[in-house]
């Protein structure tokens, strides 16, 4: 006999991961701000090109994105560029890499790669109710990947003169060295003018400087008000 307690439960699940996905569809990310203003980047002076990183280690600090990527050891990289030159930019080639303390080089993430981490196929499959003929189908998998680059990567490849872009990548850290930020670099290359005429410098952008901006601010948010600067 199927109990009451084997059939609700999966459509308690169901109802769940649809008012889960709901809800992170109504947070959106903070407005990109000029890439000098963040804790971790490199300017190149000459080119008036500066790129900053800025990495989510906390599910609480970026709830907005539908899955559950940072638990399932990806690391979440907002990639800010700001061209104040007067020519525009071609990010159609462009390589951004993570690289570990021990110099692995770590490819920002495909869709494929975060569906095979984060969902088994049997999850993609639906779920089969015992003994019971009817089969609940879970969301798929690949639409809440699309969905959170859709608004949360990139909007295009092009950046224009005098402005900012701005997108989030995903980086595999799982059995990296932990903590995995930790003496890591940020690596851009291959940035190009939109002419194609020429090659930017490559950005090298240490992740330390994000680690002890976020230690500072964690430390003053201990403070009780009266002993904050």
């Amino acid at each position: 006999m199927t109990s009451y307690r084997s059939l609700k439960f999966p459509l308690i699940l169901v109802t769940f991961c649809a008012l889960t996905s709901a809800h992170a569809a109504d947070k959106k990310a903070p407005p990109p701000k000029p890439a000098n203003q963040y804790a971790a980047f490199d300017t190149h002076p000459d080119e008036h090109v500066t790129v900053a990183a800025e990495p989510c280690n906390d599910p609480d600090q970026c709830s907005f994105f539908r899955l559950q990527y940072i638990q399932h050891g990806f690391i979440p990289i907002r990639v800010i560029i700001t061209n104040d030159s007067d020519t525009a930019l071609n990010l159609d080639e462009v390589r951004m890499q993570f690289i570990s303390a021990n110099h692995d080089v770590v490819p920002a993430a495909l869709p494929d790669d975060l569906n095979r981490r984060l969902f088994s196929t049997k999850s993609a499959m639906g779920t089969k109710i015992p003994m019971v003929p009817l089969t609940i189908h879970h969301a798929p998998v690949d639409k809440k990947i699309t969905q959170d680059d859709e608004e949360f990567g990139f909007p295009g490849t092009t950046v224009n003169a005098h402005s900012t872009l701005a997108g989030y990548l995903f980086y595999d850290v799982h059995g990296l060295d932990d903590p995995p930020l930790k003496d890591a670099q940020f690596y851009v290359k291959m940035i190009r003018t939109l002419d194609g005429k020429k090659e930017l410098f490559a950005f090298s952008i240490p992740l330390n400087k994000w680690l002890a901006a976020s230690s500072h601010t964690a430390t003053e948010s201990a403070k009780p008000e009266s002993q904050k600067n």
